[in-house]
């Protein structure tokens, strides 16, 4: 059900696509109710599918107003992740229902809320001030919760080939801990996989002397690996970790001494290293620890995310000082969480990413308050305003 009232007011939007179940890689009716939404608004809006080997095929949207500079970016998701079991839920997921001034419903935080919030404050600002500068744009994917192939690495592509250009964005992820305006993520440390491979030789388990057991030997990697930490920090950056997810060695029986075994692990690392020099680490720590002959190799996955962190001062001084108009609180400047698309963003403008408090993301009864919803689209609101030198 669709909530016909103010098309600038994000609780209403945000209640429409709260019903629209848009389970990754299904578009569920968002993208069409927000392409409709802001194509009334005047915006020129563009549906643009993607296809890859071995995955869903995904639906996007992109839509823009205005032509000149400077040009802000909205980039976000409609897609959610799964509900799970749906009589755990104390309201519908996809209801839009809204108790206790708390609007209940998969995707409330993540991130259908700062859609919408942004949404309203886009709206709102073109019906009070027009657009006689710069241009607002959204870039929204149905593929950030999926493999996120066909969603919005190559939708920057499509826009970039059609010759426009963003010279800001922000991406409206939950990245608040406790309170709206606690936190603005300037970055992001880097995400690598990879699996190590330690040999053996295949024996009896009581002939160990016929045998090699490569067990033996990850004991002593992992100590090795575990022994101190990669670094301890950098300004902007947490110390960097490795950990160890999980262990294999294909044996199926009790009585046979493995041949190999292999351990995979994930790295969240910061500006002090590449992909490179942490497969030059962990080499090097094996080569210490493992006995003399004990053959290992490690295999690098292609990076998930590369460390990056924005500096562009007028982008993330604009938004402070948003923040700072309407909750008084000076935001602290964040690297800390996971990966976003902002990974990918990153590589054609500056980019921050800035939106709701994430504490019931992916939680069964995730959930926001009203007085959030509104809040956020104050902050847009006055980010937009200050990001467009209009008139304060």
């Amino acid at each position: 059900m669709k909530h016909d009232v103010d098309s600038t007011d994000p609780v209403a939007i945000a209640r429409s696509l709260l019903t629209c179940p848009s389970i990754t890689p299904h578009e569920g009716g968002a993208l069409d109710y927000l392409g409709t939404l802001l194509s009334d608004a005047g915006f020129e809006v563009h549906r643009v599918p993607f296809s890859d080997d071995n995955t869903p095929d995904i639906d996007n949207l992109y839509a823009r107003i205005g032509s000149g500079s400077p040009h802000i970016c909205f980039a976000g998701h409609t897609d959610v992740v799964p509900v799970g079991d749906e009589a755990d839920w104390t309201h519908p997921p996809f209801g839009g229902v809204i108790a206790d001034d708390i609007l209940h419903g998969r995707g409330a935080v993540d991130m259908k809320g700062g859609i919408a919030a942004y949404a309203a404050a886009a709206l709102n600002h073109l019906r009070e001030h027009g657009l006689e500068k710069g241009s607002l744009s959204f870039l929204i994917t149905g593929d950030e919760e999926g493999p996120a192939i066909n969603g919005t690495i190559k939708l920057l592509q499509w826009v970039h080939d059609r010759g426009e250009r963003f010279d800001m964005c922000l991406v409206g992820e939950p990245t608040n801990p406790e309170t709206i305006g606690d936190a603005i993520k300037i970055g992001r440390r880097g995400s690598q996989n990879g699996a190590i491979r330690i040999l053996g030789k295949q024996g009896h388990v009581a002939y160990p002397d016929r045998a090699i057991n490569p067990m033996r030997g990850l004991a002593k990697a992992l100590t090795s690996l575990f022994d101190e930490p990669l670094d301890q920090g950098t300004d902007h950056f947490q110390p960097s970790n490795l950990e160890i997810v999980s262990i294999d060695t294909g044996n199926t029986t009790f009585n046979v001494i493995p041949s190999e075994v292999r351990a995979t692990f994930n790295v969240r690392y910061n500006d002090l290293w590449t992909p490179e020099a942490i497969e030059d680490w962990i080499s090097a720590k094996l080569s210490s620890a493992l006995p003399d002959g004990t053959g290992f190799d490690i295999r690098m996955e292609p990076a998930l995310s590369r460390v990056f962190l924005t500096r562009d001062e007028t982008l993330i001084g604009n938004l402070s000082a948003a923040i700072e108009d309407v909750t008084g609180h000076k935001p602290a400047l964040s690297t800390g969480g996971g990966t976003s698309d902002a990974r990918f963003i990153r590589n054609y403008c500056p980019v921050v990413e800035f939106g709701l408090v994430g504490q019931t993301m992916h939680q069964t009864d995730e959930c926001v308050p009203v007085a959030d919803l509104q809040k956020l689209t104050l902050i847009y609101a006055a980010f937009i305003r200050r990001s467009l030198n209009t008139d304060l």
